[in-house]
């Protein structure tokens, strides 16, 4: 313990009829800022609000719950619907708490300073319960296009009981056989259930991202399109279905064996939902890209083009009541209006129906013309095939070694439909095909959108014949043989490319890397043959392998912050402070604070606050280990506490 200055120590008496200041307070592995958020307790609250009489002691009451709802309750045991073994833990796992944690990587990023695109390692159903904690409802649209189930290789596995452990495996992180699971082939009984239970649990936790009027699309082919839609009814509601999307995939017939002689599949499909319902949904807003009009005469409210609004007056559509008098003039012998009275006395009262050459015609103004809008056809008809996807990937990487890559007008198309500043998220990101469509919209007509990718480092081997090609490139490029390496290496090349053509105005190309890993805590072990083992581990609580910065990144999770939210930083007695969200997130995460350097600290963070706009509630994080003195601990809380920083917390 190092020895403190002759004046007492402030703040360790605490004043007359106050009370003592409070511990502080301590984060341990299990605590629920150490996990992603609880997906199900949202749900009850809401309920619970709708119906109150169905909770008991904070509980629900199913069998008032029943009575409540009455003949809404489907009771019997024959109903329509989708089922598979393995769904009910699916679903759990869906909505399990992670203890995982994102470690940044700012040495892999592009432009990490200023970039508001994320790009994720990790097994993607990890990294969604991670995100819910910062991006709950704050995602546009999420679209992703999942593997098909072909009968290839399934490396996306269903062993929720220890998912982190198996991503591990999976990446040839740690050593263990079957770092793959087994091809999943149609004659396998499991080929459709493995397929569902790995989707099932990842939609479940995408859901809570997108707001209100947020979209998803999802890509597939005709193996798993009709199980699909069942899913995405039981998981977003029926009501929420927008509709099917439809693109020529490729204009290459298949020409093995016996297949030339069947049909030829060149369709693919893409299942859009809301988070809404369907009648809630706004509308999709494109305007018309087409040659610009002209106006070449000059009506009442200056230039003008004039429009017919007769058509012919016969078959199934011929209407007498459509032949009422406009501008005292009944439409020509033969014909009806084209427009209801209603429709005529208002644009009469605005001066828009005007008689020329004896015919009564609209002016069209114009700013009428900007209120036009062209349909958004459920068949995307400018939607190139993916042998233009797979040549858009081969101009940036030549020799890359995937098959199978979307076009980047499939996704362009679906954004030009939603807002220009919508947040995307593709959590099967391959070869980064969004991010890439994302910054080249933007560049194109100035938006701003924000992506997330997330993508599964998957190993590619020289060894295996399909991945020899990526293999190669990956050494070429010094970088792990992942498939993730490929996906970096395009966008900065898409980056640079874009950067050139849109010098004076460039968007934003760049992305933070962020890595899946195990927790920042050592976790408790309890098991009796590991528990030595797991005291002599106790200390210290933080993992030695764990940077400020890692546990900085966790703490913007814990605090519901953007992963690319400005931080702050201040040097105080050689220590390092760092501020988030305006000063709802201090921490200072450096080692060795003696009974000075907390003090100083202690002085220095509510000025530091007061600077940043006295944010409301801040909480400040410290390391638990970090004091060499007791009271140095104690009298930094106290000295906090009675300058307005009651929550403070220790790692």
């Amino acid at each position: 313990m190092v020895s403190r200055p002759a004046s007492p120590a402030r703040g360790t008496e605490p004043p007359p009829g106050e009370p003592a200041a409070a511990p502080l307070r301590r984060i341990a592995p299990g605590d629920p800022e150490t996990r992603s958020p609880d997906l199900l307790e949202p749900r009850v609250r809401d309920l619970q609000r709708l119906l109150p009489e169905a909770f008991v002691d904070g509980k629900i009451d199913f069998g008032t719950l029943r009575q409540l709802l009455g003949d809404a309750v489907e009771e019997s045991p024959e109903k329509y619907g989708l089922f598979w073994k393995g769904k009910s833990a699916a679903r759990d796992a869906g909505l399990t708490r992670s203890t995982a944690t994102l470690r940044p990587c700012p040495e892999e990023s592009l432009d990490w300073d200023t970039t508001k695109n994320i790009l994720i390692e990790g097994d993607n159903l990890e990294v969604l319960k991670l995100l819910n904690q910062s991006y709950c409802q704050k995602v546009g649209l999420i679209y992703i296009d999942p593997p098909y189930n072909t009968g290839k290789d399934f490396v996306y596995s269903d062993n929720y009981r220890d998912s982190l452990r198996q991503y591990r495996r999976v990446t040839e992180q740690d050593d263990s056989d079957g770092k793959r699971t087994s091809s999943n082939t149609e004659s396998n009984g499991r080929y459709h259930t493995n397929w569902l239970n790995m989707m099932y649990p990842r939609l479940t936790a995408c859901r809570p991202l997108l707001d209100e009027h947020g979209l998803i699309c999802v890509s597939i082919d005709d193996h798993e399109s009709h199980t699909l839609r069942l899913m995405l009814d039981q998981v977003f509601g029926e009501e929420s279905f927008v509709g099917t999307l439809t693109w020529i995939s490729t204009t290459q017939p298949d020409n093995i064996g016996t297949a030339r002689f069947g049909l030829q599949q060149n369709i693919e499909y893409v299942l859009m939902y809301s988070k809404c319902s369907r009648a809630d949904l706004p509308p999709f807003v494109l305007p018309e890209q087409t040659a610009p009009r002209t106006y070449p005469h000059r009506g009442r409210l200056g230039k003008c083009r004039f429009e017919i609004i007769e058509r012919a007056f016969d078959g199934a559509y011929a209407r007498p009541t459509m032949q009422f008098p406009i501008l005292g003039q009944r439409p020509r012998p033969g014909k009806q209006w084209q427009i209801g009275r209603e429709t005529a006395r208002r644009l009469e009262e605005e001066g828009r129906l005007e008689i020329v050459d004896g015919i009564v015609k609209r002016a069209v103004y114009p700013d009428d013309d900007q209120k036009q809008y062209q349909p958004f056809w459920a068949h995307l008809e400018e939607v190139k095939p993916s042998q233009v996807g797979k040549s858009e990937l081969s101009r940036l990487l030549p020799r890359h070694g995937v098959n199978t890559v979307k076009p980047l007008s499939l996704v362009q198309t679906i954004l030009r439909h939603l807002p220009p500043d919508s947040l995307v998220l593709d959590f099967f990101a391959g070869t980064g095909t969004t991010a890439h469509a994302v910054t080249a919209l933007n560049a194109a007509d100035g938006g701003t959108r924000r992506t997330i990718l997330v993508q599964l480092p998957l190993p590619v081997s020289p060894e295996v014949p399909a991945q020899k090609t990526t293999a190669h490139l990956c050494d070429t490029l010094g970088r792990p043989r992942t498939l993730v390496e490929v996906t970096k290496e395009r966008l900065r090349r898409a980056a640079a490319e874009i950067c050139a053509s849109h010098s004076l105005t460039p968007p934003d190309t760049g992305f933070r890397v962020f890595k899946l890993d195990s927790a920042n805590l050592r976790e408790w072990d309890g098991t009796p043959e590991h528990l030595e083992r797991t005291l002599l581990d106790a200390r210290p609580r933080i993992k030695p392998d764990r940077t400020a910065d890692d546990l900085f990144c966790r703490l913007l999770l814990c605090k519901g912050l953007d992963l690319c939210a400005p931080v702050e930083t201040r040097q105080v007695a050689g220590k390092t402070l760092r501020a988030a969200g305006g000063g709802r997130l201090v921490a200072c995460l450096d080692e060795a604070l003696n009974w000075e350097e907390a003090n100083a600290i202690a002085d220095a963070i509510p000025e530091w606050l007061r600077e940043l706009g006295e944010p409301i509630e801040p909480t400040a994080y410290f390391r638990d280990d970090a004091f060499t003195d007791a009271t140095a601990k104690i009298n930094l809380v106290e000295v906090l506490r009675q300058r307005g920083v009651t929550d403070v917390r220790s790692l």
